[in-house]
């Protein structure tokens, strides 16, 4: 089953097709998704973004869309960055940019209030109808610094585990396995397999 991802994030479509391997699912990013017209993510929730995304590009092409919203949520900054995650800096932040934020506000906090987690919202649609919905989530804590060559975002200063490592310490193998992204993807890999699924191709 072919399913295009509404993003222009490469990164993205590594992990998701990194998790779809194995799966009868096929992923590429949406043809030409930077020139098409922009869904504008303001809703206040992630389902809410991730839906209205999803439903937003099935229209733009015959084939299944898959959406997702997902970000870092800091109790101790009252849910920030949440929804802005990746423009948390700005809207044309860098990754980098938005960690440097994201540290300086983190800057005294000790303990737990240096809990985070991570969440994601997958939504696939077809033709303007929703398919499916899914979510799930990481937790974790925040370092005081970025460490780490791999992965994007956030994952230089996401901690797991024992906050022994970053996600951008470990193999994109084990990051898979422990993600929020990979825990709501494999609902939709389960989901789009089962029995009456394949009317859906």
């Amino acid at each position: 089953m072919k399913i295009f991802l509404a993003s222009s994030n490469p990164g993205k479509l590594r992990e998701y097709c990194e998790l779809a391997s194995g799966s009868a699912l096929e992923l590429d990013l949406l043809p030409n998704f930077t020139q098409l017209p922009l869904f504008e993510e303001a809703a206040s929730t992630f389902a809410e973004n991730a839906a209205g995304k999803a439903l937003y590009y099935s229209r733009i092409t015959t084939e299944m869309v898959l959406a997702d919203d997902s970000g870092l949520v800091v109790p101790a900054l009252g849910g920030a960055p949440g929804v802005l995650s990746a423009r948390y800096a700005g809207p044309n932040a860098t990754s980098e940019a938005c960690v440097a934020k994201l540290l300086r506000e983190m800057d005294g906090k000790e303990g737990k209030d240096r809990a985070a987690r991570f969440v994601c919202v997958n939504a696939v649609a077809k033709l303007g109808q929703m398919l499916a919905v899914t979510s799930d989530f990481a937790d974790g804590t925040l370092a005081k610094q970025p460490t780490g060559a791999n992965g994007f975002g956030y994952d230089p200063i996401f901690c797991f585990g024992g906050g022994q490592r970053t996600w951008a310490e470990i193999s994109a193998a084990e990051k898979n396995q422990q993600s929020h992204r990979g825990k709501a993807f494999r609902k939709i890999v389960k989901l789009l397999s089962s029995p009456g699924s394949t009317s859906l191709s």
